[in-house]
């Protein structure tokens, strides 16, 4: 069983993570580092710190969870993998391609587990979908379409800060990347063409909106948007049938879901805590099981290459 240390105590970790470690059968929350030590007693933990570098200099803390701002992901992560702890990332693990090879490297160096907090990859839906993808269930894949349109962000959330990682693509377009590039395998995309609105001249994006050619087998069609809207949704179709994903597509858990395929029917889905599925597999990867399904860092890499060749084609629209 291993002790959890959380690195902020954000909506993220107050309303999702915490409650995932505390109903989990093994994790234990030891201790919660935040500048608001309310808002950090608020998640019950056994320990309260205001500086981050005490809890990771707590020798009892064996996985830091890190859900700070986009920006700040890579050098907490960098400093938590020196203390010698595992760590659990909130997504996006890095702002680049270069900052998640180079926590990754840190990783390897330092001989601890670090693994990106993309919770809906631990769904069984999801699983289901990656699964059947991979062994040909609808044949090859030639094109997906995949769009997340979420709400908009408070006034003075980080999400509307470009400086601070910010912006539909990274936080609900990673959704939509991550599983057009499943369906495809995994291989290296090209971008055809990208745009985006701003909400203001220098504000992260409000929308982005792009095509990605997978050359010599099919394209993506994806989108992406904090204004407001609220929608999920899923299709990829190959040579021999396609599978839809119902909305909400990337974010079912608290509800039933559904998944629907060609010559396969529709699944069904009871309420999940991915959540919790992410935390429990984390903490038995920590402890040596290497059986647990875990987001491998390769996946997340890809992730983040995509999104540079996306950010590197924009066309800025505003709003």
């Amino acid at each position: 069983m291993a002790d959890w240390g959380f690195l902020g105590a954000g909506s993220i970790a107050a309303s999702s993570l915490a409650p995932a470690v505390h109903a989990a059968d093994r994790p234990r929350l030891h201790a919660v580092a935040a500048t608001d030590a309310r808002r950090a007693r608020a998640l019950d933990p056994a320990r309260v710190y205001t500086r981050y570098e005490d809890l990771l200099d707590d020798p009892a803390v064996d996985i830091v969870y890190i859900s700070l701002h986009n920006s700040a992901h890579r050098p907490w992560v960098e400093r938590a993998l020196r203390a010698g702890k595992h760590v659990l990332c909130e997504k996006p693990l890095g702002l680049t391609a270069a900052e998640v090879a180079a926590m990754a490297a840190t990783a390897r160096a330092t001989g601890r587990l670090l693994v990106e907090a993309a919770w809906n990859r631990w769904h069984p839906r999801t699983r289901d979908l990656e699964s059947m993808i991979t062994r040909g269930a609808i044949g090859t894949v030639r094109t997906v379409t995949a769009r997340f349109d979420g709400l908009a962000p408070a006034p003075g959330n980080y999400r509307l800060d470009a400086a601070l990682g910010g912006g539909a693509l990274y936080d609900v377009g990673y959704y939509a990347v991550s599983a057009a590039l499943a369906a495809f395998g995994w291989r290296t995309p090209r971008v055809v063409s990208a745009e985006q609105d701003l909400w203001r001249p220098g504000s992260a994006d409000a929308a982005t909106r792009f095509r990605l050619e997978f050359p010599g087998q099919g394209t993506a069609e994806v989108g992406c948007s904090l204004v407001g809207d609220t929608a999920e949704t899923f299709t990829t179709t190959g040579t021999g049938g396609s599978i839809t994903l119902a909305p909400p597509a990337f974010c079912a858990g608290v509800a039933p879901s559904t998944l629907t395929a060609t010559g396969e029917g529709r699944r069904h889905y009871p309420p999940q805590n991915p959540y919790r599925l992410m935390v429990e597999a984390v903490d038995s990867a920590a402890e040596g099981d290497t059986s647990a399904h875990l987001v491998p860092l390769a996946e997340s890499l890809r992730i983040a290459a995509t999104l540079d060749a996306v950010r590197d084609r924009l066309v800025p629209g505003g709003v």
